[in-house]
């Protein structure tokens, strides 16, 4: 249980108490907070009062800010890849094949479960500390909260564009220069699971550059502006370079000519979109300093790489 007392400044007087809070309390959200008046966790001198009560300054209050259990999943003793830990947060480095949210067909076994699993005080964050995702097949960094108020602070920074992500890729096609995909992306009209670039889609900026190329695949560094569903894998698939291994945007199985007999094998056995979320860069929750971390390929991209490399 954690209780906090303010004293409302005079200059806010007039305002409503909800205003109130989110202004003495920031680092709570104001859904959060409105709940708990709701629920009787707010005192102005005493008193409990609505959301829409205004004060006159000079007041004192007292919230109980305990979380409550809002998460019902199962934790599971599924390992983690930590890369960084302290009481507000928490990077893990993820692998392909590991879904990050339970979801229908996959209920278990999610990273969700797992973080459980590492702090059980998670069950009274939304997803647990989730903020963000990435595909079950692609591996990488990403960022969990372990309070509510480094979960609001980081969603915050989600919205204002502010987290820095860097993407490691490996395209089909030679590409010749990097550029920017700035288009925007919503579901398929038909296929529910897909997504598509369409004029009534929502705001979406990748940005790309070349880093190493191959006879007929280009490895590229990506960073996002903005974070929509499958953004990466749609956008490399709209200019013609689809991501090596997307079953789903990549369009069908097709070997290279001239494909010697460890690349073809290397081929046929990577059953992923090569894509890798390499750099994470946020600020502290707390302390506000910027950190920044960076995950190299994993062993099946570095394999892939080494295949190309071998087909020159």
């Amino acid at each position: 249980m954690t209780k906090i007392t303010a004293e409302v400044p005079f200059e806010m007087a007039g305002m409503r108490l909800d205003q109130i809070l989110v202004e003495l309390f920031s680092e709570y959200s104001r859904s959060k907070l409105q709940t708990w008046i709701k629920l009787g966790r707010v005192q102005v001198n005493g008193a409990f009062l609505k959301p829409k009560d205004k004060l006159e300054g000079g007041e004192i209050i007292d919230m109980d800010a305990e979380a409550e259990v809002v998460i019902t999943a199962e934790a599971e003793p599924i390992p983690l890849d930590i890369i960084f830990e302290d009481d507000s947060l928490l990077i893990v480095n993820k692998p392909a094949g590991l879904v990050v949210h339970p979801a229908v067909g996959n209920w278990s076994g999610t990273l969700l479960n797992a973080l459980l699993n590492h702090d059980p005080n998670l069950e009274t964050l939304p997803r647990a500390g989730i903020v963000h995702r990435i595909d079950k097949e692609t591996s990488g960094l990403l960022m969990i909260a372990k309070t509510l108020q480094a979960h609001n602070s980081l969603t915050q920074q989600l919205q204002d564009r502010a987290i820095h992500r860097e993407y490691l890729a490996i395209a089909r096609g030679r590409m010749t220069a990097g550029g920017t995909v700035d288009e925007p992306i919503g579901r398929h009209p038909t296929d529910r699971k897909r997504y598509v670039v369409r004029e009534s889609g929502k705001f979406a900026v990748t940005h790309y550059r070349v880093v190493q190329r191959f006879e007929r695949h280009t490895l590229i560094q990506v960073k996002l502006e903005t974070g929509r569903t499958h953004q990466i894998r749609v956008h490399m698939a709209h200019i013609r370079f689809p991501l090596l291994g997307d079953q789903v945007y990549g369009g069908r199985f097709q070997l290279p000519p001239s494909c010697n007999a460890r690349l073809e094998k290397t081929l046929r056995a990577f059953k992923r979109q090569a894509l890798h979320a390499a750099k994470l860069g946020l600020q502290h929750p707390v302390t506000d300093d910027y950190l920044e971390w960076e995950q190299a390929l994993p062993e099946d991209m570095v394999d892939l790489l080494e295949a190309l490399a071998s087909n020159e």
